[in-house]
């Protein structure tokens, strides 16, 4: 069943075309990745699924719910939003990052305390680390943080914008692994967007390849590969097919 819905959504801005009219459906506990090169509209999804963006037709559906300024806020406390290079606030320590939200919502210091404990287990941080600036983190602990800053509130939904674009080959593999394992753990639905063949490939239970703000085809990486539905699906793949190389392993 989705938990989440994009009805006849678009958006443009000015005279540049960001989304063709389109409908999206997200399922409860799956993972789906948004594919494609920069500008076809990826990151556009993500904000106007959460009313970062208003659409100039459609409509946004959470839980059953349509979505609009009276409810954005308690639909966003029910959505985890992780967004490239972390985005954490340099003046606080990597806790209270974490616990932001948290703390504004009037939990107390021991549910904080224990949440963080747990998250730091889950995303493999130590809990010590917690203690630093993001200044004094590295760039795959500042994700990591970040992460944790999006599940503080145990939320249904999971959206995650390039999360691990900025970072190292070696480190980006690691986080890959640790995001697959988080996500299966977890079992939330889970939207992110990606560039990258490979990480589509080993995260993503459903893929959605855009181009120029269209659908070009959706299904598993499988889909594309063996039946592309377009010319550019083919040519999208064929330019990243060696790193398809151990993406089930």
């Amino acid at each position: 069943m989705a938990i989440l819905e994009l009805e006849n959504i678009s958006k443009r801005y000015g005279t540049l075309t960001a989304l063709e009219p389109m409908n999206l459906s997200f399922d409860a506990e799956k993972t789906y990745v948004l594919l494609g090169t920069s500008g076809c509209g990826k990151s556009t999804i993500l904000k106007l699924a959460i009313r970062l963006l208003l659409p100039d037709s459609g409509c946004v559906h959470f839980d059953g719910e349509q979505l609009g300024d009276h409810n954005k806020l308690r639909v966003r406390q029910r959505v985890g939003y992780v967004i490239q290079d972390g985005g954490l606030f340099p003046h606080i320590t990597a806790a209270d990052n974490a616990s932001l939200v948290a703390r504004h919502l009037g939990w107390s210091h021991k549910q904080v305390e224990q949440r963080l404990s747990l998250l730091a287990e889950l995303v493999q941080i130590p809990r010590e680390d917690l203690d630093r600036f993001p200044a004094q983190l590295s760039g795959g602990q500042q994700q990591r943080v970040g992460l944790m800053r999006a599940l503080m509130l145990d939320p249904d939904v999971l959206l995650l914008d390039e999360p691990l674009g900025s970072l190292d080959p070696m480190i980006r593999s690691d986080l890959q692994a640790d995001l697959r394992r988080i996500f299966r753990t977890l079992k939330k639905t889970v939207v992110l967007v990606t560039h990258d063949l490979h990480e589509a490939a080993f995260l993503g239970d459903e893929v959605l390849l855009l181009r120029a703000g269209r659908i070009l085809q959706q299904g598993t990486i499988a889909d594309l590969v063996e039946t592309p539905a377009d010319p550019f699906v083919s040519q999208f793949v064929n330019a990243q097919r060696t790193t398809l190389a151990g993406a089930d392993a």
